[in-house]
Formats: C-alpha cells, sequence, structure tokens
C-alpha cells in the first residue's frame, strides 16, 4: 500500500528533477517533522481511514470510482434530454419575464421623472411659504406700532370731559392727567419724526394741556394761599400739596413758567410764615426768662457781698445757680431735649420762669422739627435734592435762620452766665447728632454758625472768671475762716457741671481752659492760706477746702478726670502733714527720738544715746501717763476743726494709725542691745493693748 499512496523507487528515480524550493525534501532545510504532520493529517480521513481498514487497493478503487463518475453523467444527460421540454418553457418564462420587468423599468423612471417635477413644485412652494411668512411678520410689527401710533393719537372723549369737567381732587382726574402727560410726550416724540398724523391731534392736546395747567395752577395757589390764614396748621395743606405731588411735575414738564410762578409763591409765603411765626415765638419766650441774670460782675473771683431782695422774684442768682448746674442739665436729657416745646402764654399764666438754655432748646427744637419737615416737603414735591434741595430750604428759612443768629448774638454780648452758654452749646451738638441721624443736611450750616458764636463767648466768659480769680486779694475778702471758701465751692460747682456736661461730647478747648482755671483756684487757695497765722491753721484750711472740691466733683464728675485726680494728691498730701502736726504738742519728744535713733541705726551710731538714759525715762513714763488724755483731745479737736465729719474721721483713724507706728518704733528702738539694760522698759505699755485701748477712741460711724 504503501507503493499505491506514494509510487515505487523508480517513479522517483525516473522522474525528472524538478526545483521544489521549500518543498524539496532532499534538501538539508526540510523539516521531518512537517512530513509527519502532513502525513497524519491524511490518515484522519474518513475514506482513508475506511480503506486502510478494509484493505482496499486505493488504484482498483480510483477506477471504480471514475466508472461511477461516467455512469451518473450518462444519467444527468438523459435527464436533461428528457427534460428539455420544461427547459425550453422555462426559456419562454424567463423571456417573458424580461419583457414585462422592462415595462415596469420603463413605468417606474416615469415615476422617477414624476417625483423630480413633484419635488421641484414642493421646494417652489416651500420658497413661497418663507415669502409669505415674513410678509405676514412684517405686517404684524407695522400694525403693532401703527396701533400704539393709532391709540397715543387718539384723544377720547372720557379724557376731555373729565379735564375739563372734573374738580382736580377728583382720582379720574389724576389718572386722565397721566393719560395726557404721556399723550403730550408721545406726540413731541412724533414732532421730532416729522410725523404728518400729529398735527391732526396737537391742537386738541395743546388745549387740554392748558385747561389742565389752568386748573392745577388755581389748586395750588389755592393751597398755598390757606397757608396764609391765621392760626392755620399748615402742615394739613402740606399734607394734601403731596398726595398730589404729580400736579408739580405735570408742571414743570409742560409749562416751566407756571411751575416757577407756583414755587416762587411757596418759597415767599413760607418764608414769611416761618419768620412770623418765629419771631412771635422767640420774643414771647424772652418773657418768661428769669429777670435777674448773670452780669460782668457775678465772676468766680468776686466778693460774695451782694444784698438780695426779700421781696425779689425766683430768679437765676435767688436760686444760687450762676456756677451751679442744679436741675439746669436736665435739659439736656433725651426726654427734655426732645419734649414738647414751651408754651409762652401758658408758662405767663402759671408766673412760671426758665433760665436761658430752656428757652434756647425749645425755640430750637421748634426750629428742627419744622425745618425737617419742610425739607422733607420741599425734595419731596419740588423733586429737588442735593445743592437744589439745600438751596430752596435756604430760600425759605434763610430770613428766619439769620434772625436766630442776631438775637443769639445780641443776647451774647451781655451775657455772662456760662453755665448757660455751655449747656445751649450740648444742646446744639445733640439737634446736629440728630439732624444727621435724619439724614437731613439742611441746618447743618446754622448749627456750625450757632457754635461759632457760643464757643467763643464761653471761652471769653471762662477766662473772665479765671482773670477775676487771679487778681483776688485774699486780704479784701473780709474774716479768715477755716471753713471751705465760697469762691472754692463755685469753682467745684462750676467745674464739676462742666465736667459732666462735657462727657458726652468731650472737648479739648474745654479741658485746657479748666486746666487753667483749676491751677488758678489752687494758687487762690494757697493765698488765702498764708494769711493764717499758724501752719496748723492753714492746713485745716487746705484740707476742708480741698476734701469739699473732691466731694463736689466726684459726686458728678467721672473718678478718673483729671480734676479729681490732682486733687486726691493734694488731699492726701496736706492730711498727712496736718497728722504730723496734732501729734507733735503731745507726742513730738518720743517722735524726735524715734526718727534720730533710726537714723542712727542706719549709720550704725546708736551708741551715741547709751548716755540718754534720762530723757528716755521721761519719755516713757510722760507717754504711759498722758497718752489717753491727749488722744481723746486729739480726737475733739480734729472734729471741731473739719465741716466735714467723715474727713474728720478719717484723719483721725490716720493720725491714731501713724502714733501705733511711732510707738511701735519706739519699742523697736528701746529693743536694741544699747538699751536692754535699761530698767525703765519694764513701764512700757504693750503694743496689743495700745491698740485695743486706742480703737476705743476712734468715732464710731
Amino acid at each position: 500500500w504503501h507503493e499505491r499512496l506514494f509510487g515505487s523507487k523508480s517513479d522517483f528515480d525516473a522522474a525528472p528533477a524538478l526545483n521544489l524550493g521549500d518543498l524539496d525534501i532532499t534538501t538539508d532545510e526540510f523539516i521531518l517533522d512537517e512530513v509527519d504532520i502532513h502525513i497524519q493529517a491524511n490518515l484522519e480521513d474518513d475514506l482513508v481511514k475506511e480503506a486502510l481498514r478494509t484493505g482496499v487497493d486505493l488504484r482498483q478503487y480510483s477506477k471504480q470510482v471514475e466508472t461511477e463518475l461516467q455512469r451518473i453523467e450518462q444519467a444527468s444527460i438523459k435527464d436533461y434530454i428528457k427534460e428539455s421540454q420544461n427547459i425550453a418553457s422555462l426559456h419562454n418564462q424567463i423571456t417573458a419575464c424580461d419583457s414585462i420587468l422592462e415595462r415596469m423599468e420603463g413605468m417606474l423612471s416615469s415615476f422617477q421623472s414624476d417625483l423630480s417635477s413633484i419635488s421641484s413644485e414642493i421646494q417652489t412652494l416651500q420658497q413661497q411659504s418663507v415669502s409669505m411668512n415674513l410678509r405676514l411678520k412684517n405686517r404684524q410689527a407695522v400694525r403693532s406700532q401703527l396701533s400704539q401710533l393709532v391709540d397715543e393719537l387718539v384723544v377720547p372723549s372720557t379724557m376731555i370731559s373729565v379735564i375739563l369737567d372734573s374738580p382736580v381732587t377728583e382720582q379720574e382726574f389724576l389718572e386722565q392727567l397721566h393719560e395726557l402727560n404721556s399723550k403730550i410726550n408721545y406726540a413731541k416724540e412724533l414732532s421730532f419724526k416729522e410725523t404728518l398724523a400729529c398735527s391732526d391731534i396737537q391742537d386738541i392736546v395743546d388745549r387740554l394741556k392748558i385747561k389742565a395747567v389752568s386748573k392745577i395752577r388755581e389748586f395750588i395757589l389755592q393751597k398755598i394761599y390757606s397757608f396764609r390764614k391765621p392760626m392755620t396748621n399748615y402742615q394739613i395743606p402740606q399734607n394734601t400739596l403731596l398726595k398730589y405731588r404729580f400736579f408739580y411735575q405735570f408742571l414743570l414738564a409742560n409749562e416751566r413758567t407756571v411751575a416757577k410762578e407756583v414755587r416762587d409763591e411757596y418759597v415767599d409765603t413760607m418764608s414769611k410764615i416761618y419768620f412770623s411765626y418765629f419771631k412771635s415765638y422767640s420774643g414771647r419766650l424772652l418773657k418768661v426768662q428769669y429777670e435777674d441774670v448773670a452780669d460782668k460782675d457775678d465772676l468766680m473771683g468776686v466778693e460774695d457781698t451782694a444784698k438780695k431782695d426779700i421781696l425779689q422774684t425766683p430768679s437765676l442768682k435767688s436760686r444760687n445757680t450762676i456756677f451751679t448746674v442744679g436741675q439746669r442739665g436736665a435739659v439736656l436729657s433725651p426726654a427734655e431735649l426732645e419734649g414738647p416745646i414751651l408754651i409762652p402764654h401758658t408758662a405767663q399764666r402759671g408766673d412760671s420762669r426758665y433760665p436761658y438754655e430752656t428757652l434756647f432748646r425749645s425755640q430750637h427744637y421748634a426750629l428742627l422739627d419744622n425745618g425737617c419737615r419742610e425739607f422733607l416737603f420741599l425734595s419731596d414735591f419740588f423733586m429737588v435734592a442735593g445743592n437744589s434741595a439745600l438751596d430752596l430750604f435756604n430760600s425759605i428759612m434763610g430770613k428766619t435762620l439769620s434772625m436766630f443768629l442776631k438775637n443769639l448774638s445780641t443776647y451774647l454780648s451781655d451775657c455772662y452766665d456760662s453755665i448757660a452758654v455751655f449747656l445751649c452749646i450740648h444742646i446744639i451738638l445733640r439737634f446736629r447728632a440728630i439732624t444727621v441721624k435724619r439724614n437731613i443736611p439742611a441746618l447743618d450750616k446754622y448749627w456750625e454758625a450757632v457754635l461759632e458764636l457760643l464757643w467763643p463767648r464761653f471761652e471769653l466768659i471762662l477766662e473772665m472768671n479765671i482773670q477775676s480769680i487771679r487778681n483776688t486779694d485774699p486780704q479784701k475778702l473780709g474774716v479768715l475762716d477755716t471753713r471751705p471758701h465760697y469762691i472754692t465751692r463755685r469753682y467745684a460747682e462750676f467745674s464739676s457741671a462742666v465736667v459732666s456736661i462735657n462727657q458726652t461730647f468731650p472737648n479739648e478747648r474745654t479741658h485746657t481752659l479748666l486746666g487753667q482755671l483749676q491751677v488758678e483756684v489752687e494758687n487762690f487757695v494757697l493765698k488765702m492760706a498764708a494769711e493764717f497765722p499758724s501752719r496748723r491753721d492753714q492746713l485745716i484750711f487746705l484740707i476742708n477746702n480741698y476734701d469739699m472740691m473732691l466731694g463736689v466733683l466726684m459726686e458728678r464728675a467721672a473718678d478718673d478726670s483729671k480734676e479729681v485726680e490732682g486733687f486726691q494728691q493734694l488731699l492726701l498730701a496736706r492730711t498727712q502733714e496736718f497728722i504730723e502736726e496734732i501729734l507733735s504738742p503731745p507726742f513730738g519728744g518720743m517722735i524726735a527720738f524715734v526718727k534720730e535713733s533710726e537714723a542712727l541705726i542706719e549709720k550704725g551710731q546708736l551708741d551715741k544715746l547709751r548716755n540718754d538714759e534720762a530723757r528716755i525715762t521721761q519719755l516713757v513714763r510722760g507717754f504711759s501717763s498722758t497718752w489717753k488724755q491727749s488722744v481723746e483731745a486729739l480726737s475733739q479737736d480734729v472734729m471741731r476743726s473739719f465741716t466735714n465729719f467723715k474727713n474728720g474721721t478719717s484723719i483721725i483713724q490716720g493720725a491714731l494709725t501713724q502714733l501705733i507706728q511711732y510707738y511701735h518704733g519706739f519699742h523697736k528702738v528701746l529693743s536694741q542691745p544699747t538699751f536692754r539694760s535699761l530698767a525703765v522698759r519694764s513701764e512700757l505699755i504693750n503694743l496689743h493693748h495700745l491698740m485695743v485701748e486706742v480703737k476705743k477712741h476712734k468715732p464710731n460711724f
């Protein structure tokens, strides 16, 4: 079978040499493994497997297959001949189908041509549709504008009848006035575009405008004239005008001449009303002022010898408020600062009298209230803002404000009441803060002008008081007295008043002047003290005055103020000196010995006192026998010397404390080795016992 499959060896030998390339198995490069794979693949064939299994001769089997194929071919030919008629029929049918398909192709070509024509028509229709849509939009736009034009140009009969016949206070008139204003503005706009239709309505619109302007002018002027009636509350017609603020806007837009006439009439009327009202009010306020006011002789350093008439009516002087603020400071409290203004005739009926600052507060609060309301009205009704609003306000209130400044200048030229002037300054400072909070700048310049009048006058009066104290001659002030002097009391009351008022709006100029005044008062107190012959009386006078001034200042001013701090230091220094002064007569020997011994101890020279046994014995026995009587006399003397019980008690406590410290030092000196052998040491009083006894002599609070 091998030879059948591959041929005999002679066949291979006789075969011509072939160039097999990579298939040449005789070459050295042939890979035997690939031959094995090829053989293995052929052996996998089913026919080869069957032949190998049955042992069939492959050559014979091949011939058998060829024979079978020839037989099948002959049978196929016979079948074809047998079916020749059918095949011919099929050929005829195919030919008929080709004819039918050809006709259908012609029909489809016709359809394709028709569709092409339809597509062209559709495109034409689409173009026509776009064109018609564009024309429609253009017509709609034209119609909208034309409709608006027609609506704006047409003057309805309702508008004509309302403008001509209805009162201006009717809501319908106001509505139609808005419509008329809109048509007038539209007609002006069209006139610039040279629209021919505008001329058709111009005449009737102008007539309606003239009629409306006439009615509005008459209405507004009537309201303005109503301000002039006596006892009229002009705020009511002002509120009415604000409801119809569009009237002035209409005049301003369409008839500026009439608008100016209306505004000028309002300015003239209100200027006269405010001037007349405030002139009358200011004059009547002065009638309820205290008749007796401070004059140029009512200065701090002037001798207090003025006699008071027992039949004199209550006045500023009689209430002792020239240098004392008292209840006058209440004018700055929020409740009174913005409280109701004074009614002069009511005060006159009740025979009430007021200090100048109360009248000043009432007058300027009325100005503040009316000024703010007027500025808001002008800004709202006349539609002005910024400098235009300020100019319009000044044209109305300028005359009144000038009158106020003139009256104030006249009053200040002869005013010597520094408390009143200072209170007026702080009234203005607070009113200015109120207008700033309300965002009303109309009165800012007036506030500044008032302050420019008040500050120099206050400084002048204060400098006059300083000069009066500087020029005071202590020998001309009458009998010497260790009690607080009336000049220092004036200073204390005045300084505490100014400091307490000045806390809300601190001012450096005020602090500087108060500092100068304090220096002069301190010098005055020292000059007065120098008039006393003994140092003890001088110290009593100084302590009484410093204590009084400090007490008054601490009652109203802050504890950390410069004035309080300065007098505390002076009082402490003089009190300490006085304690040494009153301890010296009964205990001077012991005090001198203690100071001398302490000085020698520091130098290490205590032995110099070794021979002073007699002196020490006298000091020990003298103190033991007389200290109680001396302390009692000292306490009584101190309480008689000082007007302030609390201050006297404090001085006694300080004196006894100092005495115990000296006696403790005396013990300490005698405990030194130099004096331990002295027999008199046994007679020393026990310190604890001394402290207990001393406490018995302290005044009981």
